[in-house]
């Protein structure tokens, strides 16, 4: 029996493949499993804060509705009032031989605590506003932080495709909404004006 002396060196080649295989597939793993590990750590980070956005703006939301009624009620008060010091007027008027001194006096006092609800009203109707503004800038980055949380939820979705299917391709291109859910995160922390209206208009209600 003759020994091809080729059989060695297409052995050797085989071999050199398959471990050049293995290591570019153990390579494009640890690239993944480093990638997931990076997004799922600034995911928790950006959660913690988003939390605390979120509670805040339930605070804020709270404040500006018991502002708003206790606008009303001083709405009513003065309202009230106001009548109370129609009545009066219309009293002088129908009995001239009442005392008008003391009527004017009840009449200014009226008008002054008139006054008084009233600058109260403006206060609570600016401190509303106010209560609307903060929920407005809170909501701004929490929706940042909405946006970030659906780019990397495909961009890991895509890492875990991409170590199943061995494609380098598919890694590279995950690092697309990585990106955008990265920056969107920064945004969120850093206080950023960045805002796709668009796009946040469309995943929100």
């Amino acid at each position: 029996m003759e020994i091809d002396p080729l059989d060695n060196l297409k052995d050797d080649d085989t071999e050199s493949v398959t471990e050049g295989d293995g290591k570019r597939k153990q390579r494009l793993n640890n690239m993944v499993a480093v990638s997931i590990a990076l997004l799922a750590t600034f995911l928790g980070i950006c959660k913690v804060k988003d939390d605390n956005i979120v509670q805040a703006m339930q605070q804020v939301q709270a404040d500006k509705i018991d502002y708003w009624g206790w606008y009303q009620a001083r709405n009513i008060r003065e309202q009230v009032m106001l009548s109370e010091a129609e009545i009066m007027r219309a009293q002088q008027l129908a009995n001239p031989a009442a005392d008008p001194a003391k009527m004017e006096a009840l009449i200014a006092k009226s008008e002054e605590a008139i006054d008084k609800q009233q600058k109260k009203m403006d206060d609570l109707k600016k401190q509303a506003e106010d209560a609307q503004k903060a929920y407005d800038a809170y909501n701004f980055r929490d929706d940042q932080f909405d946006l970030m949380d659906a780019g990397l939820a495909i961009a890991i979705s895509m890492l875990a495709v991409t170590s199943l299917t061995q494609t380098i391709w598919l890694y590279w291109l995950a690092m697309v909404p990585t990106a955008f859910g990265v920056v969107m995160g920064l945004a969120g922390l850093l206080g950023w004006a960045i805002h796709p209206d668009i796009l946040a208009k469309w995943l929100g209600t």
